[in-house]
């Protein structure tokens, strides 16, 4: 049995407003039941929009967390989504990427081990500084995303997160032609 979602609950899993999931519905790109009065929303079939989406054209993204999991996951998802992905397990390794390739988007962990997401941020800003930036934390509140935050703009994906926080961020942050 499909697992359906209501508008509420459809904006919650998209993390974006409820007004936004209309405006979708009106426009006829987002797949939607009608059901009685109200609009339902198969969970496998948002999932595969969102894959469809993301993006139309593929685009490089550096990947950057010391947890190999994580990398794993990014990769999996990304790549499902045609993305091409490389990760690196430390800051270093992910600034030797950054000056050798062109990204379209960085995601960064913030608590690594030597060099700190807040660091490499602050690398990243003197080699590229228009290069998008989504830090991944499990501690918003932290001196280090103080001083991330220092560094300018860039996006904020908490810790746990899901296959839409990334696809969802690829949409908001990607610059296409970067890829």
């Amino acid at each position: 049995m499909p697992e359906l979602l209501t508008v509420r609950e459809v904006a919650d899993y998209l993390r974006v407003t409820q007004k936004t999931v209309y405006r979708l519905l009106q426009q006829g790109s987002i797949p939607a039941l009608k059901v009685s009065h109200s609009w339902r929303f198969d969970k496998a079939s948002i999932d595969e929009w969102l894959k469809s989406t993301a993006v139309g054209a593929k685009a490089n993204i550096l990947v950057v967390d010391d947890d190999q999991t994580i990398r794993d996951l990014f990769r999996d998802i990304l790549e499902d989504a045609g993305h091409r992905v490389i990760t690196a397990g430390s800051g270093a390794e992910a600034l030797e990427y950054i000056k050798a390739k062109d990204f379209a988007l960085v995601f960064l962990d913030l608590k690594m081990p030597g060099m700190s997401g807040a660091d490499v941020l602050r690398k990243i800003r003197t080699i590229d500084p228009d290069l998008p930036v989504t830090i991944i934390t499990g501690f918003p509140d932290s001196e280090s995303m103080a001083a991330a935050l220092a560094q300018g703009p860039f996006g904020v994906m908490n810790k746990p997160f899901g296959e839409a926080d990334v696809l969802n961020a690829v949409k908001s942050f990607i610059r296409i032609g970067r890829s």
